[in-house]
């Protein structure tokens, strides 16, 4: 078969999956998912995973393979999507990538830097001191250990504060360095990069409103309520907590705020992240972008890949 890779790309709440999934129902696809919230098991609602019918019709690789209480790395989704795609070729069918997790897009497409990976020891040390001390503390320490790092990200990013402390615990080096070195190589097969665009502020805003509420009356409540009995463990300093809108009712169950305060906020921050979305999709290159708002759109996609599925390698 002629191997090319689809790439289906967007900001939250542009219908990517509702668009991949007419894409399958007129070709062979297997749709592959890019989204770093959709992998964790019992994250469904405020994930805005496809339900089990839907996924028993539209099959996606790539969903409900952690739990909650593991930590995934950039390199890790890199090597299942790589796995993923060929199993999707050898099945005789296209892999079609979709999601809004753009560093996943970046790791797969271009390569990562080698980053070596980092033992139990220092992670667990790591995160004691980040319970007893804050992530500012950390952060003081990282500006001093490695400056680059410690000015680009943001005391309050935890995860990525400690992320970049613990290589040059485990190596002595600062992750700058690593980033400097040659990439591993990116995808072997030719790829077409797709974005899903919803360029009317006051529509996009309000559909992303109405999917929060929409989840909340589905039991997003229920179901991160659900999530702390179950996993005793899990606190708000574990990626998969991390997902916009999570956080929010989590606060919510401990009283911090009112619900309809953790509503407010947790669409305030879904637009924010849409933002962030569509600032990274401008400087893609070589992508092409279709307004959700035009008409016939979803036609203009599929004639798009029906385009370079034909194009000889």
């Amino acid at each position: 078969m002629n191997k090319r890779v689809i790439c289906l790309m967007g900001p939250t709440a542009t219908g990517k999956t509702e668009m991949a999934m007419r894409i399958a129902d007129e070709l062979p696809v297997q749709i592959i998912s890019v989204d770093s919230a959709m992998i964790y098991r019992h994250m469904d609602l405020g994930t805005a995973k496809p339900d089990s019918e839907t996924l028993a019709k539209y099959p996606h690789k790539l969903i409900n393979i952690c739990e909650p209480t593991e930590r995934y790395s950039t390199a890790e989704f890199r090597r299942d999507a790589t796995l993923a795609i060929k199993e999707s070729f050898d099945a005789g069918k296209t892999p079609l990538l979709v999601g809004g997790t753009f560093l996943y897009f970046q790791s797969l497409l271009e390569g990562i830097s080698p980053i070596p990976s980092v033992s139990e020891p220092v992670l667990a040390t790591l995160n004691e001191r980040l319970i007893k001390e804050g992530s500012a503390s950390l952060h003081q320490e990282l500006l001093t250990v490695d400056p680059e790092s410690g000015a680009r990200l943001n005391p309050n990013d935890s995860q990525r504060v400690l992320r970049a402390l613990s290589v040059f615990h485990e190596t002595g080096q600062p992750l700058t360095y690593f980033w400097s070195l040659p990439k591993k190589s990116g995808l072997d097969y030719p790829f077409i990069k797709l974005a899903l665009a919803n360029n009317n502020e006051k529509k996009r805003n309000t559909q992303i409103a109405n999917r929060y509420q929409s989840m909340i009356k589905s039991g997003l409540v229920e179901e991160v309520f659900n999530l702390r009995k179950h996993y005793p463990e899990l606190n708000l300093d574990y990626p998969s907590m991390r997902a916009v809108g999570y956080r929010q009712i989590w606060n919510y169950l401990e009283e911090e705020t009112t619900l309809e305060e953790a509503i407010e906020l947790a669409i305030i921050a879904t637009r924010q992240y849409a933002k962030r979305q569509r600032t990274w999709l401008r400087r893609e290159e070589n992508l092409t972008t279709f307004d959700v708002g035009a008409p016939s759109y979803a036609q203009n996609v599929l004639s798009t890949v029906n385009d370079f599925l034909a194009k000889q390698s």
